[in-house]
């Protein structure tokens, strides 16, 4: 067996299924927000940054883990900051237009969770629902079924005493 060098193996955030998931949110957000705010709209600015640094920080956080498990756990948590400001986000947009939030148990939520657990998850997996349904439903989608489970991933195996990006933590969602 190998023993492990002076530095542990890190990276390969590209397997993490928290990285995989902010992905999806990010690509997701960002065609929610060109299709249904205007041009010049601060909203979209923020929620496209949100997205990008909940994504962007999982990668960052991956990489330093081999050299600093406390910069690691500052990224990740910054990560886990940006996408439950996005969620308040979508969370907002629902409530100032007067939409309804999806029940956790619904019909709705069991449907896009299923079409999430599928094995190579994309925003192909969601392209054909984001480009013809209504707001209100895209963004039930990210509220119930996308933003929270990405926060929940980021955290699920997070804290002092235990961090880590090892593809076989997060195998499960």
């Amino acid at each position: 067996m190998k023993e492990p060098g002076f530095i542990p193996s890190h990276g390969h955030y590209q397997t993490l299924l928290s990285y995989r998931k902010a992905e999806v949110v990010y690509d997701l957000t960002y065609r929610f927000c060109q299709r249904f705010f205007s041009k010049g709209d601060r909203t979209v600015d923020q929620m496209i940054q949100a997205a990008r640094s909940g994504k962007q920080n999982i990668a960052e956080g991956s990489k330093a883990s081999g050299t600093s498990k406390e910069m690691e756990i500052k990224l990740t948590n910054v990560a886990r900051a940006s996408l439950e400001e996005l969620l308040v986000d979508y969370c907002d947009f629902l409530r100032v237009r007067d939409h309804a939030v999806w029940e956790k148990g619904s019909k709705e939520v069991r449907y896009v969770r299923k079409l999430g657990s599928q094995p190579g998850e994309t925003y192909e997996t969601y392209r054909e629902i984001c480009e013809t349904r209504p707001a209100e439903i895209i963004a039930n989608m990210h509220s119930v079924s996308f933003t929270k489970p990405t926060i929940c991933s980021t955290s699920r195996y997070g804290g002092w005493n235990r961090i880590s990006f090892k593809r076989a933590d997060f195998a499960r969602g």
